[in-house]
């Protein structure tokens, strides 16, 4: 199933999509069931939403082999931890905003694990159980920021930094997934999720023994090389094979 949050006549819902359908579903995240009476929508006629709305963003920094290298970093011995806030997602009709303290706006395209079930000190074996699906999510960076602070908060959590969508593919296997990340059309980051260093489920167990991940939270898995700026004007596009193809347009502030 591939599940969509959206809007409808002011009223916002999740639904699954199925073809250019969607098919409003009703309960909470992780429980939800067919809305009983309700038909299906046409999906040029709802807004379509970010999937979740996370209490946190766990992110992953050099969690690919070739990022690490063209960043002139060592491999880590363990996932490097950082968090974005909430308030810098968006949904898949959003702008990302491009703000005036940075001379320097990157995109970095990533494989998105959102949590359907609260998970605490939970087993790579398990970590399955605790997951709902994937999505695609653009980790926006003020690189020039990120330099110069040397922790990430600022560079990696202004408002807009988190466009997420446009669904949440469920039941599908992340081990080895195509993804590629477009600028104004052109292919700048091409790789699989294979390459990961730390893989989803290990990744989910190691937070999971920091802290709780909730119903909804989303970790960020890590962008493979080919980062790059972006300008007011350009279209920066990621697609996951079997999640979607998530779009964003540059915006001035």
């Amino acid at each position: 199933m591939k599940l969509i949050r959206y809007s409808f006549e002011g009223v916002e819902k999740f639904g699954a999509l199925e073809g250019d359908e969607v098919r409003p579903l009703a309960g909470e995240l992780g429980q939800l069931e067919p809305e009983r009476g309700a038909p299906p929508l046409g999906l040029s006629k709802v807004r379509l939403l970010a999937p979740v709305i996370p209490t946190k963003i766990v992110a992953v920094g050099l969690n690919y082999r070739d990022h690490a290298k063209e960043m002139g970093k060592q491999l880590p011995a363990e996932p490097l931890l950082f968090l974005k806030p909430p308030s810098a997602v968006i949904g898949p009709s959003d702008q990302i905003i491009y703000p005036p303290q940075t001379s320097r706006l990157d995109y970095e395209g990533e494989l998105a694990v959102v949590i359907g079930r609260l998970a605490r000190k939970v087993s790579p074996a398990q970590a399955r159980q605790h997951i709902l699906g994937f999505t695609c999510i653009i980790d926006v960076t003020a690189r020039d920021l990120q330099t110069r602070d040397v922790q990430y908060t600022r560079a990696k959590g202004f408002d807009t930094f988190a466009p997420l969508g446009p669904a949440v593919a469920t039941d599908i296997d992340p081990s080895d997934l195509g993804l590629e990340t477009r600028l104004n059309g052109e292919v700048r980051q091409h790789s699989r999720t294979s390459q990961l260093i730390f893989d989803c489920d290990h990744l989910l167990s190691y937070i999971s023994h920091v802290m709780t991940l909730m119903p909804g939270d989303v970790i960020s898995t890590g962008t493979p090389s080919g980062v790059g700026p972006m300008r007011v004007g350009d279209v920066v596009e990621v697609e996951i094979e079997r999640v979607g193809c998530l779009r964003s347009v540059i915006a001035a502030s």
